[in-house]
């Protein structure tokens, strides 16, 4: 029989990070260390003719800039006009979740076809920090899209253990098929 260690337990008291989290779907671009260019939706890999909203002829007329990113999985937010809450914009754009990368504040300059989720708050976790950024926004609306007043929610990035909790502004107690 194999020994099984009892896993180590997280401590909680450690840094978070809430960004905005942006309602339109989920993608990827993936890029090999030999080049090869690939684009994906949350489930599945796409193409510009079998595609997810546009994502994918998106990402392949501005490859040339994408190819900044790098080697490795590079997932972010399609988000805008016709997908979800739109957020009354008139285009389509790529927001970048990973905020320690490419943010403001990041290691790395980010493509220019790209934008970033909104940070909303650095520091220790806490739930009061939590229930005070939801509600700046429900206050001043969405940061992503400035003067849209309907935000769906936050993530909240625990960096000790990265792991990843959403928080709705609305119905946060309810699931998603419960709404």
């Amino acid at each position: 029989m194999d020994f099984v260690p009892f896993k180590k337990i997280a401590r909680l008291s450690r840094d978070m990070i809430i960004t905005e989290k942006i309602d339109g779907t989920n993608a990827c671009i993936y890029i090999g260390e030999d080049g090869e260019f690939l684009t994906a939706s949350r489930t599945r890999w796409i193409t510009p003719e079998v595609d997810n909203y546009g994502f994918s002829k998106w990402a392949h007329d501005n490859k040339e800039d994408l190819m900044n990113l790098g080697s490795g999985y590079h997932f972010g937010e399609w988000w805008g006009q016709g997908i979800q809450r739109g957020y009354e914009l008139t285009e389509k754009r790529f927001s970048l979740f990973n905020v320690s990368k490419w943010g403001d504040t990041g290691e790395y300059e980010r493509p220019k076809c790209c934008y970033v989720v909104p940070t909303l708050y650095t520091g220790l976790f806490d739930t009061d920090s939590i229930n005070v950024t939801i509600h700046h926004l429900e206050l001043y609306g969405s940061e992503a899209a400035l003067g849209y007043m309907r935000p769906e929610r936050v993530v909240i990035f625990h960096t000790a253990n990265g792991i990843m909790f959403k928080k709705t502004i609305l119905n946060d107690e309810k699931g998603k098929g419960e709404m």
